[in-house]
């Protein structure tokens, strides 16, 4: 059984809503309207990628399994400061969101290279260290999920089953 089934719906009106259904039913939603619907479904996705193929177990998806509601990311006040592991696997997307902005790729060496400056430059220190071949697989799924994206007609979503366990991507 997945942890969380995952519905990322594409609105007629180019937004986004993004919603998440737990085994006991508890669901959180969230909409995402104008440039942040066209942003929001990528990163989501990419952190689909991320956290399936890095196994991380208390990243965002996991802590909205666990029963965070959307909301409760960006703010201290309603869960406190998120788990190391999450601002770790939120640095790891927005070095996979800068590369499909930019269209530069890096290797191994220098993804890790930013991921240690970048945690740095916010005072947290980094033990991960991504391999060549993680890069390849998180590049491989996100480019499937992005594919299965572009086909999901307007009024409709495109649903994923995420699992916390190592290695279970799709």
């Amino acid at each position: 059984m997945a942890d969380l089934i995952i519905r990322i719906k594409k609105k007629t009106d180019g937004s986004a809503a993004l919603s998440c259904l737990r085994p006991d039913g508890s669901t959180t939603w969230q909409r995402q309207e104008g440039q942040l619907g066209r942003f929001f479904p990528l990163h989501d996705l990419t952190h689909y990628a991320v956290e399936s193929v890095m196994g991380f177990q208390r990243a965002f998806y996991g802590l909205v399994a666990e029963g965070w509601d959307l909301s409760d990311f960006g703010t201290v006040e309603s869960r406190g400061k998120i788990p190391d592991e999450a601002g770790l696997a939120e640095s790891v997307v927005g070095l996979f969101d800068l590369e499909r902005m930019t269209g530069e790729r890096g290797n191994a060496e220098q993804m890790n290279e930013q991921l240690r400056t970048v945690r740095a430059d916010r005072g947290l220190s980094t033990t991960l260290s991504i391999t060549d071949e993680q890069i390849a697989r998180i590049r491989e799924l996100r480019a499937e999920l992005f594919d299965r994206w572009k086909t999901v007609p307007p009024g409709e979503a495109l649903e994923l089953s995420f699992h916390r366990a190592a290695g279970s991507a799709v």
